[in-house]
Formats: structure tokens, C-alpha cells, sequence
């Protein structure tokens, strides 16, 4: 363990000097990166002082208890050896999952895209309640949101919204969020009482770059329309609203969020190029899923992953047999527990197939 931290702390320091060289400084990109990784080693730096300390607390004790001269520094040193025993298997694990390799892709933002399925109404007014707790989730972890499309359903909700996360690792934290939801209550337009399932489909798009995803111009029909606002009437009279066909894969994509046909047209190219982005994405984290028996890939869109029951006011997430009976909470953005069940489930299968590196 000390050797493989020693690795790491030449590397930090190697970071360490060249973010303050002015060619590294001049080059944004570069910049950027370095930041973002001298950032995440200086976490582990963290952790390795106090596995050190740890550790030569840990000797100290060892050589006052085998001195035994001096009976009042024998029990402080059976108390700091209890306490390092303890500590240090715990500071262990959290160490090992800190050296997994990082998935490149988790540092990226996201187009986020949640669509009513099953359910008709109640399916819509559902996607209106899943868009709301990301909504708070995001604004709770100070990251900026921004809608990019949307088809408002007839009695509330949504048919259909698109909308951008922007923050610090980003799909890393949402990309397990991907899959079918479902709902179990008493719809508002249900007379007699009668409980109903209904579903949305949540998509999380790791944001791409032109360098990932080139598309080519011959390729993409691009249509000019008016924006509409709720039931259909025209928000105003200018073709700003974009509409992209990708004629290959027949992939559409459309923003009509800004008033500039411009911003709107980026936008669209910028969901599109994720959308194709995950298709290959989808392919390689389903292989490697496979590959380790995950029980949380992101790869599958079409699995059922989380149900809502708020008769029993329970949220259960399927992959790992999670039950909370804290819905009210949840389903107004509190959904962190369930982030972090699933990243320690994925870090501990990520752990079995990295144990080599141990």
C-alpha cells in the first residue's frame, strides 16, 4: 500500500509543478485537466498522511509495549494501538477504492432526457415529479441546469424534457439514475381510489466533445421552427426553434430554449453528439458489465431499476434491493443514500476486478 501511495505522491507532485508552468497555463484544456486531477490526488494525499501517521503510531505502541518500563505510557499506548487497529482497515478500503482507475467518462457533464412511458397522464405528471428531484438534487450540490427542450403533457407534468447538468463529476454521480422508474399511487384523476402503476424513462448523455464525436455536416437535416409554450401557442413569431435529423441513424434531436436561432442550433448539435456518444458508449458499458457481473450497470436503458410506492411511502431500488421508507423526502431531491449505495456497490465489484493492483 505505502509503495503504491509513493506512486501517487510523485505524480501529485510532478502536477503540483507543472500548473504553475506558463506554457501549462497558456493551454486552458491542459490546465483544466491537470487542476481536475492535482484536485483529486490531493484527496488521497489526505489519506495517505493519516495512513502514515496510522501506521507509525501504530509501531511506536508496539515498541513502548515490548519496552514495558514505564506502566503509564504502556496503557496510553494499548489505547493508541486499539485506536489504529480499528482505524486503519476502514482507512484501508477507503484507500483502495480512492486507487481504482477513474472512468474518464465520469468527470463529464450531462443532457439528461426523462420520458413518460406507461401511464398515459399520470406517466407525464410523474416525469414532472422525476424532473423536480433532480432539479433539487442538482441545485443541492451547486450545480446549473438548463433546460433544453420540452412537451408539457396535458394535465401537468411532462410528455417529454430534456434539460443540461454542468458540475464536477457529473455522470459519474448520475449515470446510475439511467433506466425505467416507475410509480405506484392514486393518480389525481382516478375517482374511485384505485392505486396505478405508471412509468418514465430516465436517460443520462455524458456530454460530448466535437473530438469525440464528428459528425459529418451532409449528414444532419436541420428544420427552422416556432417556439410553442403551453397548449401549443406560439411563444413568438421567428424561426429560432432547431430541429437536427441525423439521416445515418435517423437520431433526432431539437432545442428550442433560447430565443437565438444560433444558441439554439449549438444546443441541438450538443444533444445529438451525446446522443450518439452513448450509443457506443452503451455498447462498451454493457460488455463490461458483463465482463464483472454488474449488478448497477449503466449500460441496459430498458431495465425497470427504481419503484416509487407512495401508499407505503417506500422508494426500492431493484439492482440492489435497497428499500427506504423516506419518499417524501426522495422524490423532493434527497437521493444521495441511493447515489451512494450504488457507487459502493460498483467500487467494490470495480475492486474485485482491480485486485491486482493491490
Amino acid at each position: 500500500m505505502i509503495d503504491k501511495l509513493q506512486i501517487v505522491k510523485q505524480r501529485f507532485d510532478e502536477i503540483g509543478d507543472l500548473i504553475i508552468q506558463p506554457d501549462v497555463i497558456s493551454d486552458q484544456k491542459r490546465y483544466v485537466q491537470l487542476n481536475k486531477e492535482y484536485k483529486d490526488l490531493r484527496k488521497l494525499m489526505e489519506k495517505r498522511e493519516e495512513y502514515l501517521t496510522l501506521t507509525n503510531n501504530l509501531q511506536e505502541a508496539n515498541e513502548i509495549i515490548a519496552d514495558g518500563s514505564d506502566t503509564e505510557m504502556v496503557e496510553m499506548a494499548k489505547m493508541q494501538l486499539e485506536e489504529a487497529k480499528v482505524r486503519l482497515p476502514k482507512l484501508e478500503d477507503e484507500i483502495k477504492f480512492m486507487l481504482i482507475p477513474k472512468d474518464p467518462e465520469d468527470a463529464k457533464n450531462v443532457v439528461v432526457e426523462i420520458r413518460a412511458g406507461t401511464g398515459g397522464d399520470e406517466a407525464s405528471i410523474f416525469a414532472g415529479d422525476l424532473y423536480r428531484m433532480y432539479s433539487r438534487y442538482c441545485e443541492n450540490k451547486g450545480w446549473k441546469t438548463t433546460v433544453l427542450d420540452l412537451s408539457e403533457g396535458t394535465n401537468g407534468g411532462f410528455k417529454e424534457i430534456q434539460f443540461e447538468v454542468n458540475g464536477e463529476d457529473v455522470y459519474g454521480t448520475l449515470k446510475f439514475e439511467a433506466g425505467v422508474h416507475r410509480v405506484q399511487r392514486v393518480p389525481q384523476t382516478e375517482t374511485q381510489g384505485r392505486v396505478h402503476t405508471s412509468a418514465a424513462t430516465v436517460m443520462v448523455l455524458p456530454e460530448a466533445e466535437e473530438v469525440d464525436v464528428h459528425i459529418e455536416p451532409k449528414d444532419v437535416r436541420i428544420d427552422f421552427f416556432c417556439s410553442s409554450g403551453p397548449g401549443g401557442q406560439s411563444v413568438n413569431t421567428t424561426y429560432s426553434a432547431v430541429r437536427l435529423t441525423h439521416l445515418p441513424t435517423g437520431l433526432v434531436a431539437q432545442c428550442q430554449d433560447e430565443k437565438s436561432q444560433h444558441k439554439n442550433k449549438e444546443k441541438a448539435f450538443k444533444v445529438l453528439r451525446s446522443r450518439l456518444y452513448d450509443i457506443e458508449l452503451a455498447k462498451r458499458q454493457e460488455e463490461d458489465a458483463a465482463k464483472r457481473n454488474s449488478q448497477v450497470s449503466s449500460g441496459d436503458r430498458s431495465a425497470k431499476i427504481r419503484t416509487y410506492n407512495y401508499s407505503q411511502g417506500r422508494v426500492t431500488d431493484h439492482r440492489i434491493g435497497l428499500t427506504l421508507y423516506d419518499l417524501g423526502n426522495i422524490i423532493n431531491g434527497d437521493i444521495q443514500r441511493i447515489i451512494d449505495e450504488l457507487q459502493l456497490v460498483d467500487n467494490t465489484e470495480k475492486l474485485k476486478v482491480n485486485s491486482d493492483i493491490f
